[in-house]
């Protein structure tokens, strides 16, 4: 796993080596409208939460290796009524079909992750289409669901990509509550550091995955402390504006004024 902030001059080195690449490429899409949408300044903005008065909070799941919890995870979320996203990429579509079919019987939004789990920023705009595309495709043929919510790789994005995605009907979505679950530090932690992580407030996004060594046994918890803390949990596609916003610099969407 890697951290979601990359230096910039990370950032600055792939982009000016994609461009020298592809020869400064043009990429046309439709849907401008959505694009314009998705940003309120220069430097395009995923959604990282929602400015809305209602105590909402979404549970995410991103799905790239592995799917031995995912059975438990769903089932907890059954237990409590509870709608969540899951972001999945084209390999683990491939290798768990049925899981799929079940997170989507089970009412769960599904989420794009890319084909291959690349960094994205490296990419071409015509690379950035195909890995989106491949995977919706798969979930397509899969469970007859066009996909709208697309979630970087590493948290790894740029203009260009989050242009491509919204030219794609995507919206693209980070977090700004992280679980850090993937570090196995034991599921009390997990616990600790989602109810009590400073950015938890209305229209949070909390990361989490499903296949990390302690989630399922944090996942509970997780769930009743969020509700006793007078939230209630959606999916994504329930707590997100889907036209007519803007986001601020943190990446917080609200109304367009």
């Amino acid at each position: 796993m890697k951290s979601q902030s990359l230096s910039l001059f990370f950032r600055t080195g792939c982009f000016v080596a994609a461009c020298l690449l592809t020869g400064l490429a043009v990429w046309k899409f439709a849907a401008p409208s959505i694009l314009t949408a998705a940003s309120s300044n220069t430097r395009k903005i995923p959604i990282y939460s929602v400015e809305t008065d209602a105590p909402k909070v979404a549970l995410s799941f991103d799905a790239a290796w592995g799917n031995e919890e995912t059975g438990a995870l769903l089932d907890i979320l059954a237990k409590h009524n509870v709608h969540a996203t899951f972001f999945m990429t084209g390999q683990w579509v491939e290798c768990y079909p049925e899981d799929v079919k079940a997170i989507a019987a089970a009412g769960h939004d599904l989420g794009n992750h890319s084909q291959n789990h690349k960094e994205m920023s490296c990419l071409s705009a015509s690379e950035c289409a195909r890995e989106i595309q491949q995977v919706h495709d798969q979930v397509k043929a899969l469970t007859g669901i066009d996909m709208t919510l697309f979630r970087p790789p590493y948290g790894d994005y740029d203009d260009q990509l989050i242009e491509v995605a919204s030219g794609m009907g995507y919206h693209v979505i980070q977090w700004n509550v992280d679980s850090l679950d993937w570090k196995d530090y034991g599921a009390q932690d997990i616990v600790s550091r989602v109810l009590n992580h400073k950015n938890l407030c209305n229209g949070s996004i909390i990361l989490m995955h499903n296949g990390a060594k302690y989630t399922k046994d944090a996942l509970e918890q997780v769930i009743t402390g969020l509700q006793e803390k007078g939230y209630e949990i959606v999916p994504i596609s329930q707590l997100i504006y889907t036209e007519n916003y803007t986001t601020d610099h943190t990446g917080r969407q609200m109304p367009a004024s």
